[in-house]
């Protein structure tokens, strides 16, 4: 089955995001190109592309993934690494590049790019997407005390941040009991918000993992979010779309 998954890029001076291109793997080839959003960077915000893949319009194929993924996952050899496989919930034993990457998100200190996954489509129709909450260091502690005590599938709820001045699509996370408990992921608002706004039971969020410290503050909990709604398409907009639908020539 073909795996995909989305870089997203971030103006250090305006902090707005772009999402640039797209790395998929068909299970023998991993695959980088550009997407249309890539054009709105470049005028909004002067983006030039990766230094790793110079060409706009070019499809680059490896057997091998790229470095600038690779750098980004963490090392088999590292003493942490078990602990690492476990926050992510993920097989210690099976080495899935694609689902480290989708479910960490990629990020560096040194640079401004974040990762974020296609959602997984089963034989009933419905997407699923496993993420972190974000924004857990805005929160107050009672919200972090909250998170250590949510069990595996307990019900987690969508609440429109209104008075979010700078996200107008921004979506909190609250439990049952009306704790906040972190924002959902800025990618995955605009397809959620307008779900949300038609049909708030079309969504739903549960809770997939719970990590107690030492597990950095951003991989404290791990949701998994559903939407069961005919005719949705994620990622549907012209921005996702592909720049060139050349052929790859392996390198």
């Amino acid at each position: 089955m073909l795996k995909k998954l989305f870089i997203a890029w971030q103006d250090p001076r305006s902090r707005a995001w772009f999402a640039i291109a797209q790395l998929t793997h068909s299970g023998e080839t991993y695959q980088f190109r550009y997407l249309q959003g890539v054009k709105e960077a470049r005028e909004k915000s002067s983006f030039e592309g990766l230094f790793s893949f110079p060409d706009l319009e070019k499809v680059y194929e490896s057997t091998e993934l790229f470095a600038f993924f690779s750098n980004r996952i963490l090392r088999r050899s590292r003493p942490d690494y078990p602990d690492y496989m476990s926050w992510l919930n993920l097989p210690e034993s099976e080495y899935d590049p694609m689902a480290m990457l989708s479910r960490r998100g990629g990020t560096k200190v040194t640079d401004h790019f974040a990762l974020f996954p296609y959602p997984e489509l089963d034989d009933r129709g419905r997407y699923h997407l496993y993420f972190f909450t974000h924004g857990l260091r805005y929160l107050p502690s009672a919200s972090a005390d909250r998170i250590l005590t949510l069990q595996v599938g307990d019900r987690l709820f969508l609440m429109h941040d209104f008075q979010n001045e700078f996200d107008r699509l921004a979506l909190m996370l609250r439990t049952e009991d009306a704790h906040l408990v972190g924002y959902c992921p800025r990618y995955w608002r605009e397809d959620i918000f307008e779900v949300f706004q038609q049909n708030p039971h079309a969504v739903t969020i549960t809770v997939e993992r719970v990590n107690l410290p030492p597990a950095f503050l951003p991989m404290r909990l791990l949701c998994n979010l559903t939407v069961d709604w005919q005719g949705f398409e994620p990622f549907s907009s012209p921005m996702y779309q592909p720049m060139s639908e050349a052929v790859a020539v392996l390198e």
